[in-house]
């Protein structure tokens, strides 16, 4: 039996020493809130593992690490920030940010989310981490003024960061029931596949640089 123990701790050792090796996958880290977390849908339905196989059918080899939290707002994405970074084994070939509805929806002042952001964005690059800023759009009952300082922070942060923007985070779901779960605010599985197939040619590209 000693024997054949040690024969297979041989084989298995061979046998790892010739699979390939997921540290050459690249690191994608989902940092945001509900939108990114999966808010009530099942494993392997949110935006994290739906953008991770998208990306290996693509022929990318890349992990996305689930980072979202629900009910974040920009200052509590600002607050665990540098705990999730250190919390990580390998710094982030590219962290995708999309923070802010929160903010928006309990209408806290423009302001002070763009500060945040832009706080959280300097840390990123502090770090030299690539980032790619998923853009946020205020509702309209909020009124044109609110609408305007709000929807101006993610273009005017990506153009200060030098960042590529992906302008809405939600586009192609807003406005279709089918894409919701009940609440009509957060994407069911389907939605979050709209999401993914939008925003994956952005991803692709900002880890090819």
């Amino acid at each position: 039996m000693t024997i054949l123990r040690h024969a297979l701790i041989a084989l298995a050792a061979l046998v790892s020493a010739t699979a390939p090796a997921h540290a050459a996958d690249k690191l994608v880290l989902a940092f945001g809130d509900s939108l990114t977390a999966g808010y009530q849908l099942p494993p392997g339905q949110g935006f994290a593992p739906q953008l991770e196989a998208a990306l290996r059918k693509s022929g990318v080899p890349a992990r996305v690490h689930n980072a979202g939290v629900s009910g974040d707002t920009t200052a509590q994405g600002k607050a665990r920030l540098a705990w999730v970074l250190g919390a990580l084994k390998a710094k982030p070939d590219l962290a995708i940010v999309e923070l802010g509805a929160n903010d928006m929806l309990r209408g806290l002042p423009a302001d002070q989310a763009r500060a945040n952001l832009d706080t959280i964005l300097g840390e990123f690059k502090k770090r030299n981490i690539p980032v790619l800023i998923a853009g946020m759009r205020a509702a309209p009952n909020l009124g044109a003024d609110y609408r305007r300082r709000f929807d101006s922070i993610f273009p005017d942060l990506a153009a200060k960061y030098r960042a590529p923007l992906y302008p809405f985070f939600l586009n192609g779901m807003i406005g279709n029931r089918g894409l919701h779960i009940g609440d009509n605010l957060h994407p069911n599985a389907k939605g979050v596949a709209v999401i993914v197939k939008g925003i994956l040619p952005q991803v692709r590209a900002a880890l090819a640089r």
